[in-house]
């Protein structure tokens, strides 16, 4: 990511993010609100080390010189397996002005309309009032439907009034991140989350095929759980530990990646998410099972610094990064990626 870029970020977010040379969750644990993890940081902290554990075998003695990156998931045809999650609340998060002037409206535009421009998709938040889920839903309408609205897992009407709105977007897709259920703060703001059991989960996907759209969940962090998605008419599942931002002391994404992808045995698309911070770690997450890769707080940090031609130019970093791995590893399209290339 640009220096620049990442100076401004740095400012605009004082006392919210530190715009650390390395993202890993040591300097903020348990700034929640913030971009911290929660508690002791451990989970945000698993996802680092999780893919950092993970080796790439080099491989120079072939002949794929020019690695197509692109893919298609859902019906989406993206530059690369790449996607914005799901992140909102910039005056909490993100920091508040004077020293922040992005607004939770620009800062939306500026992921979902930056994402476009660079030829993958991004994804909108939601939270307690209308601010951040409507930021979202007029920043894909304003892409043309090209965004994936996320919203929480609510209880009562209020999530089919908020599931309804999301499908008027015009997306093709929407997410719910299931991995909020535990959200007391929701709660005591008046809006509470919990778990979904089966019959719920199938109802929330017919509503969602019944507007027209896919149904994504994200969240899931067992093979179990997996299963029971895929058996509940989910469309595809994201492997997440909501960043770390819920649950202290759980795994790294990565180190659960492959038993999920395993059970499912291409049931569905499985995508993952959790400390990925370059090109390799795609590529990474790809050999290990997902059909495509979340990415949240480098994100944040491109559109608060440098707004919608700073999340492309983030996105076009990622790409050469992943192009130049699947070159090293022998990967001429994404298709060709799995576990072989792991050392």
């Amino acid at each position: 990511m640009d220096a620049g870029m990442k100076n401004t970020a740095k400012e605009r977010m004082q006392g919210h993010c530190r715009v650390c040379p390395q993202c890993d969750g040591r300097a903020c644990s348990g700034e929640v609100p913030g971009m911290g993890g929660l508690g002791s940081g451990s989970s945000f902290r698993a996802n680092i080390e999780a893919l950092a554990r993970v080796r790439l075998a080099m491989r120079c003695l072939h002949d794929a010189a020019q690695p197509d990156t692109s893919t298609e998931i859902l019906g989406l045809k993206l530059s690369m397996p790449v996607m914005a999650a799901p992140i909102g609340g910039v005056s909490f998060n993100m920091g508040a002005a004077p020293q922040n002037p992005v607004d939770e409206q620009a800062y939306a535009e500026a992921v979902i309309c930056g994402s476009k421009d660079a030829g993958i998709i991004g994804c909108g938040g939601d939270g307690v009032g209308a601010l951040i889920p409507e930021s979202a839903f007029a920043a894909i309408r304003l892409a043309g439907g090209w965004g994936i609205p996320f919203i929480k897992p609510w209880e009562g009407d209020f999530l089919w009034q908020r599931l309804e709105s999301a499908c008027a977007t015009g997306c093709s897709i929407v997410g719910m991140d299931v991995d909020a259920a535990g959200l007391v703060t929701l709660r005591l703001q008046g809006r509470p989350v919990s778990p979904k059991n089966p019959s719920e989960l199938a109802a929330i996907a017919r509503f969602v095929h019944e507007h027209g759209a896919k149904f994504m969940i994200k969240g899931v962090m067992t093979a179990g759980d997996a299963v029971t998605a895929a058996e509940s008419g989910v469309d595809a599942i994201v492997v997440s530990n909501h960043g770390g931002r819920v649950l202290d002391g759980t795994p790294g994404t990565a180190e659960v990646l492959p038993g999920i992808a395993d059970a499912l045995e291409g049931r569905l698309p499985v995508l993952a998410d959790g400390g990925v911070r370059s090109g390799t770690d795609v590529l990474k997450m790809l050999a290990l099972g997902a059909r495509a890769v979340l990415i949240g707080r480098p994100f944040s940090i491109a559109a608060i610094g440098g707004g919608r031609e700073g999340v492309a130019a983030f996105v076009a970093g990622i790409k050469a990064n992943l192009t130049s791995a699947m070159a090293l590893t022998g990967c001429w399209d994404t298709a060709s990626i799995s576990r072989d290339i792991l050392a």
